[in-house]
């Protein structure tokens, strides 16, 4: 997930029934004027690996090794924390999701190997822009990122109660959203989680490799593809097009909403939760 300015707000809490936590808006965030700062402290650090992510290599995985600047690993506190990258001959820096969970607390850190050493990202490689260039370098390349991350990550104490999570993600917006389930949040709990994934067709989907451990977290993984080939049995059109199709199975005061991706999902998935139609 690329910002090209920093995330002003990381969740969406809609008084009332649902709880709503999103991301989505700021998948295309316009960048407006910043306050006066400081001086921005940056970070040099090597990249430890750069491979597609998909079979069509239209996201990449992208390591940064970080094992010289322990500060900025344990600046990483909750899932939904973003990096700033600032890449060579670009006009703008640009803000990265993480996509790797963030350290276990200290004693179980202990029982570790080791500490993580590594921060992980899911890039979506655009013709021309600073994305492109990172995806373009390779293991060993030095880059400069922000010395802390940004923002506070998905607080997801305030869905707690939930019975049910439904967890709606689009493109390289389940980079986040990867790391939100491996961080546990799902695990040891009697809360049905599903994820409504949603690509343009399989050769686009991240993390497949990925599906088994997390079902085996308490995920339910639901793929959506808009374009599917003539094979494809499950479900089929835009992640809204499904929300639409089952906010009427679900039962709003139990339910927590998770949404990551496209700002027309956010919009229309968030139409649906808050009309009279849905709200009782």
């Amino acid at each position: 997930m690329i910002l090209r300015s920093a995330p002003r707000r990381l969740h969406l809490l809609r008084p009332h029934h649902l709880r709503l936590l999103s991301a989505a808006a700021l998948a295309s965030a316009v960048p407006i004027p910043a306050p006066a700062q400081s001086p921005i402290e940056w970070a040099e650090a090597p990249l430890a690996s750069v491979r597609p992510a998909t079979a069509d290599a239209s996201l990449f995985h992208v390591s940064l090794d970080l094992s010289a600047h322990r500060g900025l690993l344990a600046s990483h506190t909750a899932a939904g924390q973003f990096l700033r990258f600032r890449l060579p001959a670009s006009s703008y820096h640009i803000f990265l999701a993480i996509a790797s969970p963030p350290p276990p607390p200290a004693l179980e850190t202990l029982a570790l190997a080791g500490p993580p050493s590594c921060f992980e990202f899911l890039v979506k490689r655009l013709p021309g822009t600073p994305s492109a260039r990172l995806c373009d370098l390779r293991p060993g390349d030095l880059v400069h990122v922000g010395a802390s991350v940004v923002g506070r990550g998905f607080d997801v104490a305030r869905i707690s109660d939930a019975r049910d999570v439904l967890v709606f993600a689009t493109g390289s917006g389940i980079s986040p959203i990867r790391s939100l389930i491996e961080s546990g949040f799902a695990e040891n709990k009697k809360t049905d989680v599903r994820l409504f994934y949603g690509v343009r067709n399989l050769q686009r989907m991240a993390y497949q490799e990925r599906f088994e451990d997390w079902e085996s977290r308490g995920v339910k993984i639901v793929p959506v593809l808009s374009r599917p080939d003539s094979q494809w049995t499950g479900e089929r059109g835009y992640i809204q097009n499904v929300f639409s199709r089952m906010k009427n199975t679900v039962n709003p005061p139990s339910v927590g909403v998770i949404l990551c991706g496209h700002k027309q999902m956010s919009e229309v998935c968030s139409f649906c939760l808050f009309s009279e139609s849905f709200v009782s």
